[in-house]
C-alpha cells in the first residue's frame, strides 16, 4: 500500500536539523525542527501547517525567520509546538522587527508549549502587529495535536534544558483500489476524500454524489483498502540517562522510521555526557530496545566530517540491523 507520508531530512546528517513530512494528496506539510530550511521554496513553506520544535538552540530554530518571511500573506494559520518557553521565544523573534504595515494581513501564528503536564497556548496576529494573546491552558498526557489524519505525541527529555521528542502516528492507512474504481466506471474526484473520511470515522451510512449520481457509501467500500498506519519519530539533543532512554523508548517503540541524533562517537562518551547528547551506540541501543523497523541516525557533530561511515558503523553495530539515511 502507498504510504500517506513522505519524509525527508532536509540538510543531511551533519546539517542543522529539519525533517519535512509531506502528507500526500493533501497539499500539506509538517516540519520537525527549524534548522536549515533554505531549500524549501515559498510555495512549499506556505503548505506547512504545523511545526514541531524540540528546543530553541540556534541550530534547531534559526529557520523561524525564513518561514515567517514566506508566510506573512498567508490566510491559513501556522501552528508551532515546542517545550516550555516556546511562546516567549516566538514573541521575542517577532519583537525583533517593526510591523507598522501589516494590519490588513490575515496571518496568525498559534504557539503551543508543552511542559509534560499542560499545553499552554498563545496567538500572534498580524492585524494587531503580532501582539501576544494568551489563550487557555489544558491538561495533556503528551498529545500535542489530534488531526483526522494523524496524531502527534511528545515527551519531555533533558538536554540541560527541556527538549521534546515527537511521534507522528497515522491510525489507519487508506488507499483506493484503482482497478475496482475503473470496473465501477467511477472517476477520481473530491468525493474520494469524503469517502476516506467516512472510512476513517467508521461511518458507512449515507451517500455520495459522483458525476451527478448518488451512490450509497456501503456500495463504495469495496474500492477501499486499509492497513496499519505509519509511525514516524524524531528525537535529537538528548542527554545520556536512564530516564531519558526509558521515556524515549516508550514513545518510539515499533516506529516505522526513527530519526535519532548520534552526535558523538563512543570514544567521546565523556564529552557527550557533558554536552547532553547521545553517542552512536546509545542511538543504536535505544532504537534496538524500542524495536523500531528503520533507524536514521542524524545530527552528527561537525568534528566528524569525513568520517560518516565510522559513525554509521557504530550505530549499526549496536542497532543490529542496517540503518537508512
Amino acid at each position: 500500500m502507498k504510504p500517506a507520508f513522505h519524509h525527508k531530512l532536509l540538510s543531511g546528517p551533519f546539517g542543522d536539523p529539519c525533517l519535512q513530512v509531506r502528507i500526500l494528496r493533501e497539499r500539506r506539510s509538517l516540519l520537525f525542527d527549524l534548522g536549515d530550511i533554505h531549500t524549501l521554496s515559498p510555495v512549499t513553506l506556505n503548505r506547512v501547517t504545523d511545526v514541531f520544535i524540540t528546543h530553541t538552540h540556534i541550530d534547531h530554530f534559526i529557520g523561524f525567520d525564513h518561514l515567517l518571511r514566506a508566510s506573512l500573506r498567508r490566510r491559513a494559520p501556522l501552528r508551532l509546538y515546542g517545550p516550555a518557553g516556546i511562546i516567549r521565544n516566538v514573541e521575542g523573534k517577532l519583537k525583533g522587527y517593526s510591523w507598522n504595515l501589516i494590519e490588513d494581513y490575515p496571518f496568525v501564528i498559534a504557539a503551543v508549549e508543552y511542559d509534560g503536564r499542560f499545553l499552554r497556548r498563545a496567538e500572534f496576529r498580524a492585524g494587531t502587529r503580532f501582539t501576544k494573546q494568551t489563550l487557555q491552558r489544558t491538561m495533556s498526557g503528551g498529545v500535542l495535536l489530534e488531526d483526522p489524519l494523524f496524531t502527534v505525541r511528545a515527551v519531555v527529555l533533558d538536554h540541560g534544558i527541556p527538549c521534546l521528542a515527537f511521534s507522528l502516528e497515522e491510525p489507519l492507512r487508506i488507499n483506493i483500489d484503482k482497478d475496482r474504481l475503473t470496473r465501477k466506471h467511477l472517476s477520481v474526484g473530491p468525493w474520494l476524500t469524503e469517502l476516506k473520511r467516512k472510512v476513517r470515522e467508521c461511518r458507512s451510512e449515507g451517500s455520495l454524489v459522483i458525476g451527478g449520481k448518488r451512490y450509497p457509501v456501503r456500495r463504495l467500500l469495496d474500492i477501499v483498502r486499509t492497513g496499519k498506519g505509519q509511525k514516524i519519530c524524531f528525537a535529537t539533543d538528548i542527554g545520556i540517562s536512564r530516564s531519558n532512554a526509558e521515556r524515549l523508548v516508550e514513545l518510539v517503540k515499533h516506529a516505522d522510521i526513527f530519526y535519532c541524533e548520534a552526535y558523538f562517537m563512543e570514544k567521546n562518551r565523556d564529552l557527550a555526557t557533558e554536552r547532553y547528547h547521545l553517542t552512536t551506540r546509545e542511538c543504536g541501543r535505544i532504537a534496538r530496545v524500542a524495536a523500531v523497523r528503520n533507524l536514521c541516525p542524524m545530527h552528527f557533530s561537525p568534528r566528524y566530517h569525513g568520517h560518516e561511515k565510522d559513525l554509521i558503523r557504530e550505530v549499526k553495530g549496536e542497532f543490529g540491523k542496517m540503518v537508512s539515511c
